[in-house]
């Protein structure tokens, strides 16, 4: 689906805030089929990527490895 959407997980560093922004981004682009949302979609597109950013930081400091 997103291909472009780069693995966050590493062993080596973190994924920035940044970086989890950007997929999150990404993801509500595709899903949405908008490269930018209209005004009156905006605060919803927004929001979105607020909370898969969110929901995107939780799992990766959730994951377990095994070290």
């Amino acid at each position: 689906m997103c291909r472009s959407i780069k693995q966050l997980r590493s062993s080596e560093a973190p994924a920035t805030p940044a970086e989890i922004e950007a997929a999150a981004r990404q993801f509500v682009r595709k899903v949405s089929g908008y490269r930018q949302p209209s005004r009156r979609n905006e605060v919803a597109f927004e929001q979105a990527i607020t909370e898969i950013s969110a929901a995107t930081e939780k799992l990766l400091n959730s994951l377990l490895t095994s070290a």
